[in-house]
């Protein structure tokens, strides 16, 4: 009976519930490189915005020191390689009634304490907005929340270890 009762102790889950799985004693330090946008359309504040988007998630999110040098425990790197429209949901008269803003940023996860962990990925995030309204009218709004979605899904991806 006692054995099996270590046994269910050692079995009892471990949850954290700011999304991230890092072992402080092994990590310390992080750094978030630039995000040059290499994409054919150009939105010249996307590239700050997203660094700060990103550096603010993970600041807020785990311990670790950010540091602006590249020979930190944990590194993010990568470019923007897409901000495009699309035209969405056509009407009646056979025009698009939404258009469609996607970003996509490619990443690189760079583990200097366990580089099997290291990855190479790319994360698309979109907004539909009225076609009606012009891109400059509702560019920052929406760039903000995709960028904010972005952020999520890299520091889920990276440093969430799913």
């Amino acid at each position: 009976m006692i054995p099996l009762l270590v046994v269910l102790q050692a079995c009892v889950p471990s949850f954290k519930f700011n999304g991230s799985s890092i072992d402080y004693n092994k990590y310390k330090t992080v750094s978030i490189g630039e995000f040059p946008i290499r994409a054919a359309l150009v939105y010249p504040p996307l590239q700050q915005l997203f660094e700060n988007t990103m550096t603010n998630m993970v600041t807020r999110q785990t311990r670790l020191k950010m540091q602006e040098t590249p020979n930190t425990d944990l590194r993010l790197e990568g470019e923007i390689t897409g901000y495009s429209l699309s035209p969405q949901a056509v009407n009646d008269n056979a025009y698009a009634s939404k258009t469609r803003l996607t970003i996509t940023v490619r990443v690189k996860y760079i583990d200097n304490i366990d580089p099997e962990k290291e990855n190479d990925q790319s994360f698309s995030s979109y907004r539909d907005f009225d076609s009606n309204e012009m891109l400059t009218d509702v560019q920052d709004q929406l760039c903000e929340e995709i960028c904010k979605e972005l952020a999520d899904l890299i520091f889920n991806q990276t440093f969430g270890n799913w």
